[in-house]
Protein backbone atom coordinates (compact mmCIF):
# COMPACT_ATOMS: atom_id res chain seq x y z
CA UNK A 1 0.00 0.00 0.00
CA UNK A 2 2.82 2.12 0.57
CA UNK A 3 4.36 1.73 -2.54
CA UNK A 4 1.03 2.56 -3.87
CA UNK A 5 0.67 5.76 -1.99
CA UNK A 6 4.73 6.97 -3.17
CA UNK A 7 3.76 6.04 -7.11
CA UNK A 8 0.47 8.79 -6.69
CA UNK A 9 3.03 10.68 -5.10
CA UNK A 10 5.62 10.74 -7.70
CA UNK A 11 2.85 10.63 -10.88
CA UNK A 12 1.66 14.19 -8.86
CA UNK A 13 5.03 15.32 -8.65
CA UNK A 14 5.97 14.66 -11.90
CA UNK A 15 2.62 16.29 -13.16
CA UNK A 16 3.10 19.59 -11.03
CA UNK A 17 7.02 19.95 -12.26
CA UNK A 18 5.80 19.36 -16.49
CA UNK A 19 2.69 21.76 -15.39
CA UNK A 20 4.73 24.53 -14.17
CA UNK A 21 7.77 24.44 -16.88
CA UNK A 22 5.25 24.27 -19.57
CA UNK A 23 3.05 27.19 -17.83
CA UNK A 24 6.17 29.13 -16.95
CA UNK A 25 7.60 28.59 -20.59
CA UNK A 26 4.56 29.87 -22.72
CA UNK A 27 4.95 33.05 -24.26
CA UNK A 28 2.41 35.44 -22.41
CA UNK A 29 -0.05 36.42 -25.15
CA UNK A 30 -0.45 32.50 -26.05
CA UNK A 31 -1.58 31.33 -22.40
CA UNK A 32 -5.48 30.60 -22.37
CA UNK A 33 -8.15 31.23 -20.17
CA UNK A 34 -6.27 32.72 -17.49
CA UNK A 35 -3.73 35.07 -16.62
CA UNK A 36 -0.02 32.68 -15.57
CA UNK A 37 -0.15 33.93 -12.67
CA UNK A 38 -3.58 32.39 -11.50
CA UNK A 39 -2.60 29.06 -13.44
CA UNK A 40 0.19 29.32 -11.68
CA UNK A 41 -1.27 29.23 -8.07
CA UNK A 42 -3.74 26.42 -9.61
CA UNK A 43 -1.74 24.23 -10.70
CA UNK A 44 0.48 24.72 -7.01
CA UNK A 45 -2.68 24.86 -4.55
CA UNK A 46 -4.87 22.45 -6.21
CA UNK A 47 -2.93 19.38 -7.51
CA UNK A 48 -3.34 17.44 -9.32
CA UNK A 49 -6.32 18.95 -10.43
CA UNK A 50 -4.89 22.03 -11.48
CA UNK A 51 -2.44 20.55 -13.38
CA UNK A 52 -4.49 18.63 -15.36
CA UNK A 53 -6.69 21.84 -15.92
CA UNK A 54 -3.42 23.28 -17.69
CA UNK A 55 -2.68 20.96 -19.84
CA UNK A 56 -6.34 21.00 -20.91
CA UNK A 57 -7.68 24.83 -20.75
CA UNK A 58 -4.53 26.49 -20.29
CA UNK A 59 -1.93 25.82 -22.46
CA UNK A 60 -1.19 27.42 -25.73
CA UNK A 61 -3.52 26.19 -28.42
CA UNK A 62 -1.46 23.70 -31.21
CA UNK A 63 -0.67 25.20 -35.13
CA UNK A 64 -3.39 24.15 -37.41
CA UNK A 65 -2.45 22.66 -40.60
CA UNK A 66 -4.77 24.06 -43.14
CA UNK A 67 -6.01 21.95 -46.54
CA UNK A 68 -3.67 24.41 -49.00
CA UNK A 69 -0.46 22.72 -47.06
CA UNK A 70 -0.06 26.17 -44.69
CA UNK A 71 -0.17 26.15 -41.18
CA UNK A 72 -2.56 28.87 -38.89
CA UNK A 73 -1.67 29.43 -35.28
CA UNK A 74 -4.71 30.24 -33.66
CA UNK A 75 -4.60 33.84 -31.95
CA UNK A 76 -1.98 35.05 -35.49
CA UNK A 77 -5.11 37.06 -37.09
CA UNK A 78 -5.11 37.72 -40.24
CA UNK A 79 -1.78 38.29 -42.28
CA UNK A 80 -1.34 41.85 -43.05
CA UNK A 81 -2.31 42.36 -46.62
CA UNK A 82 -5.60 39.86 -45.99
CA UNK A 83 -6.55 42.02 -42.84
CA UNK A 84 -10.02 44.16 -43.60
CA UNK A 85 -9.14 47.68 -43.65
CA UNK A 86 -11.54 50.64 -41.87
CA UNK A 87 -13.26 52.85 -44.02
CA UNK A 88 -11.38 55.67 -42.44
CA UNK A 89 -8.16 53.70 -43.55
CA UNK A 90 -9.15 52.72 -47.35
CA UNK A 91 -8.13 55.19 -49.98
CA UNK A 92 -10.99 54.25 -52.47
CA UNK A 93 -13.60 54.92 -49.54
CA UNK A 94 -11.63 58.26 -48.98
CA UNK A 95 -12.04 59.35 -52.59
CA UNK A 96 -16.23 58.58 -52.87
CA UNK A 97 -16.86 61.33 -50.01
CA UNK A 98 -17.62 64.59 -51.45
CA UNK A 99 -16.15 66.78 -48.37
CA UNK A 100 -17.45 70.00 -50.54
CA UNK A 101 -21.30 69.47 -49.34
CA UNK A 102 -20.01 68.46 -45.80
CA UNK A 103 -18.17 71.78 -45.68
CA UNK A 104 -21.88 73.50 -47.10
CA UNK A 105 -23.66 71.72 -44.89
CA UNK A 106 -21.52 73.13 -41.82
CA UNK A 107 -21.72 76.29 -43.19
CA UNK A 108 -25.50 76.75 -43.20
CA UNK A 109 -25.87 75.22 -39.55
CA UNK A 110 -23.06 78.11 -38.60
CA UNK A 111 -25.20 80.41 -40.11
CA UNK A 112 -28.51 78.96 -38.99
CA UNK A 113 -26.98 78.64 -35.04
CA UNK A 114 -25.56 82.19 -35.68
CA UNK A 115 -28.78 83.85 -36.53
CA UNK A 116 -31.20 82.28 -33.92
CA UNK A 117 -28.64 83.40 -31.21
CA UNK A 118 -29.16 87.01 -33.06
CA UNK A 119 -32.74 86.83 -32.42
CA UNK A 120 -32.27 85.34 -28.51
CA UNK A 121 -30.24 88.51 -28.35
CA UNK A 122 -32.67 91.27 -30.03
CA UNK A 123 -35.77 90.04 -27.54
CA UNK A 124 -33.61 89.62 -24.56
CA UNK A 125 -32.70 93.13 -25.15
CA UNK A 126 -36.20 94.54 -26.33
CA UNK A 127 -37.57 92.62 -23.30
CA UNK A 128 -35.81 94.41 -20.45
Amino acid sequence: MIRLYSLFVLVDLVLIVCALISCLSAEEHEVRALPRVVWVFLILLFSPIGGIAWFVAGRPARPVKLSNGTTWRPGSGFPEKERPRAPDDDPDFLKTINKKDDDDLMKKWEADLRRREEELRRKEGGES
